[in-house]
């Protein structure tokens, strides 16, 4: 989940080193700039004064009330932005012909720009969320600025790979999902899916509007991360709960959340059987020689010690596909995208590639754990970036598993994940109230609004010390 700067490559790690290398001392928790994936970075920057802290929290508003059953106001002036609305609508497609009622389905992920063109709006997003970017104070003037700064060496990475298709796939995944889903839960439909994008279209604001406009009254915010991190579906369902209040729908809807889903059964099977693809790429003669390198986008390990438990979460992925897959293939887990002189997750995908390289080995399949679509890490950093590292090294078979995009397990697993959810009345997994350790954003582990009583695991051991911000909001 991550990625380096290397003078090429379209990591949001990258642009975000790049870009602050002359600013100030800000803290960069940042994810793909595609969506897939997570990343953070301390970058050092001696030419202004002011030290910013590593983690600076939104001051957004937290109430002393034990449940979240809510009708009051998440700050929206705190926190220096996220998603802006733009004249596109969000994408929604329902497999019923009624346009009213029903179920809501958020598809909660990063996005990524589509167009060349779209790299600027992008990036302004991005720079400008201070859940990924502290900066403080200075929020509002540097993001912009550093957005400039990288918006044409980016604009470029994406003229090399024809724009970012995550748009495309995840519509295609929740057109899928939700037609399973009529079938599998017909009380609970019609089922709807809106795209709901952190830095590009269609944006939180667009999602909400059109679950407004088809009179939704129960949603569910599903991350289409499979592993959480604070970096990616944290910082989307804290820009989701932000929205809520901007647009006064704080008791509209009744909310669930899909926080994780890295071993659910189905998706294991739908990882497994895109490596079985990718291994047909090998002649069979050599494919017992195939090392699966996993990557996976990279954190920090400042990030990693304050208590986010993406990299766990990761390793048990690859722990249930090998078993799916019977051990038949030796496996590496590397991780991407490291960038800035902080120590980071390691291995390092480049570095295991040489490695393995050095050793002998000729044949490496690399696969994309931590993504479910393609994007600007697998289209541009592994298919461009590893390949030339690899050949470089002298592996004379690399080659990459297909992205999940269209796989139709990976919209069973999808489906079946929501159901289960549906007919359970789940509010979340048993792990989302449990924030991190070191934590002190108040706004982290909320749900606005939720379908039953629901209080954070600090809140409900020490409910008299609950982290107050300067405006407390009931239900966060």
């Amino acid at each position: 989940m991550s990625r380096g700067v290397r003078g090429t490559g379209g990591s949001v790690a990258r642009l975000l080193s790049a870009a602050t290398n002359r600013h100030c001392l800000t803290s960069v928790r940042h994810p793909s700039i595609d969506g897939a994936t997570h990343v953070t970075s301390t970058t050092s920057m001696p030419s202004l004064p002011i030290p910013l802290s590593f983690h600076t929290s939104h001051t957004l508003p937290f109430s002393t009330r034990r449940h979240l059953h809510v009708s009051a106001a998440l700050n929206t002036d705190d926190g220096a932005s996220s998603s802006s609305s733009s004249s596109s609508s969000a994408s929604v497609i329902s497999s019923s012909s009624s346009s009213h009622g029903g179920t809501g389905i958020v598809m909660l992920n990063m996005g990524g720009p589509a167009r060349v063109s779209d790299v600027g709006p992008f990036l302004d997003r991005l720079f400008l969320d201070g859940d990924i970017v502290s900066l403080g104070a200075l929020q509002r003037w540097l993001g912009p600025l550093m957005s400039r700064r990288r918006t044409p060496h980016i604009e470029k990475q994406y003229e090399k790979i024809g724009g970012s298709p995550i748009r495309k796939w995840t519509e295609i995944q929740g057109k899928e999902m939700c037609q399973r889903l009529d079938k599998l839960s017909p009380q609970t439909a019609p089922h709807k899916f809106y795209v709901c994008f952190r830095y590009s279209d269609p944006s939180t604001e667009e999602a909400l509007t059109s679950l407004r406009a088809d009179g939704i009254r129960r949603a569910i915010a599903f991350s289409q991360y499979p592993q959480f991190s604070c970096t990616t579906t944290g910082s989307s369902l804290n820009e989701l709960w932000r929205a809520t209040k901007r647009m006064g729908m704080e008791s509209e809807v009744k909310w669930s959340v899909i926080d994780r889903w890295y071993e659910h059964p189905t998706f294991i099977r739908a990882a497994a059987k895109r490596i079985e693809m990718g291994l047909q790429l090998f002649p069979e003669s050599d494919r017992s020689k195939v090392i699966l390198l996993f990557s996976a986008h990279s954190l920090p390990h400042r990030t990693v010690n304050k208590g986010d438990p993406y990299p766990q979460e990761v390793g048990a992925t690859v722990a249930a596909v090998m078993r799916q897959l019977n051990h038949s293939q030796r496996y590496l887990l590397a991780w991407q995208s490291q960038v800035g002189a902080l120590p980071w997750l390691g291995p390092q995908t480049g570095e295991a590639i040489k490695g393995l390289a050095a050793q002998g080995h000729k044949h490496i399949l690399t696969v994309p754990i931590a993504f479910t679509s393609d994007h600007i890490e697998t289209l541009y950093e592994i298919d461009i970036e590893y390949a030339h590292v690899a050949k470089s090294a002298g592996v004379t078979h690399f080659h990459r598993s297909p992205s999940l995009n269209d796989e139709p397990l990976l919209a069973d697993a999808m489906a079946e994940i929501v159901h289960q959810h549906l007919e359970q009345s789940q509010l979340c997994s048993h792990q989302y109230p449990f924030t991190c350790h070191a934590c002190t954003n108040p706004i982290c582990r909320s749900i606005v609004n939720p379908i039953q009583p629901y209080d954070k695991l600090r809140d409900q051991l020490k409910p008299d010390s609950k982290l107050v911000t300067d405006n407390p909001v009931r239900g966060m």
